[in-house]
């Protein structure tokens, strides 16, 4: 059998030269990898956020001014914590008032980080210091109202929640500072106060009956003024005419009397024309239609009514 002869020799001569090229990658993946860890440390500062840097869960530094940072690779980590001032909606809660009504309170928090240390040591996350932030909020306000009564809670006119919200924000940030989770309380706020829904109907029926009492209360106090006042003006117009009679009478007497003086006046001139005018005049108010007079023929008032003046 013939067989084929192999000359390795010329083999040699036209291999590949592999050498130079696995050189070049691993230089290439060493400059990746390098590339990767800067990058992957390299961390920006911007406008309205810290950034915590911590190591082996201890805070180490906090950048605060915005720029381009960088940190330890591999043992060093980095948390971000807004700067600016943040609101949360404080879960609705059912609290008693001072008059034992319950009642429900649904409240928003205005608020800020201070120290991010104090947080990252104290609280470990944003969401835990929130979560113990809302338990305070819910704890002063119900301690707070709970010295109120319900009326003065709904009641705009007697309503004390300016300070109210100032007492609550106070005794929040007290305790916020005592437990150092380094955020504060900027202001809370009542958005809304309402019923537990087994309550609503009848604090409704007594709110028709207080208000329906307040309108009879008012008519009734209506009717008691409109009878002072036609009573006041029924007795000063009795007064009215009591003097204006007392005037007439005044006037009707000094009228009479001046008359009586131009009569006497008169009737002095003529004394028998006097006497005359005297007996007609009785003729007026002794004869009438009717009257029947029975007198002597030469009587002087018989002589007159026969027309006899002599």
């Amino acid at each position: 059998m013939s067989g084929k002869v192999i000359d390795f020799n010329e083999m040699r001569k036209g291999n590949f030269h592999w050498g130079g090229y696995v050189k070049i990658g691993i230089f290439f993946i060493i400059f990746i990898v390098l590339l990767l860890i800067i990058f992957t440390n390299v961390y920006i500062v911007k406008e309205g956020e810290y950034k915590v840097v911590r190591q082996f869960g201890e805070v180490v530094r906090i950048d605060k001014t915005p720029g381009l940072k960088a940190k330890v690779p591999f043992i060093q980590s980095v948390v971000t914590l807004p700067k600016y001032q943040m609101s949360s909606d404080v879960s609705e809660a059912e609290i008693n008032t001072k008059d034992k009504k319950r009642m429900l309170i649904d409240n928003y928090a205005v608020w800020r980080i201070e120290d991010p240390k104090k947080l990252i040591t104290n609280a470990r996350t944003l969401e835990n210091a929130e979560t113990r932030m809302e338990e305070f909020i819910y704890s002063a306000v119900r301690s707070e109202l709970g010295q109120l009564n319900y009326d003065e809670i709904i009641n705009d006119e007697k309503s004390s929640r300016g300070s109210l919200n100032d007492r609550i924000t106070e005794k929040v940030n007290e305790l916020l500072q005592k437990d150092s989770y380094g955020i504060s309380l900027t202001d809370v706020r009542i958005k809304r106060t309402d019923l537990p829904a087994e309550n609503e109907e009848s604090v409704f029926k007594r709110m028709i009956s207080e208000r329906e009492s307040k309108a009879q209360e008012y008519l009734s106090k209506g009717d008691a003024k409109k009878n002072r006042i036609i009573a006041d003006t029924d007795r000063k117009v009795k007064e009215l005419l009591s003097t204006a009679e007392a005037d007439a009478e005044v006037i009707r007497a000094e009228g009479e009397g001046e008359a009586a003086k131009i009569y006497n006046k008169s009737f002095s001139k003529d004394p028998d024309f006097y006497k005359l005018y005297r007996t007609l005049e009785s003729y007026k108010k002794t004869i009438g239609d009717q009257t029947v007079i029975v007198l002597p023929s030469d009587s002087p008032y018989a002589s007159l009514l026969m027309g006899n003046t002599k």
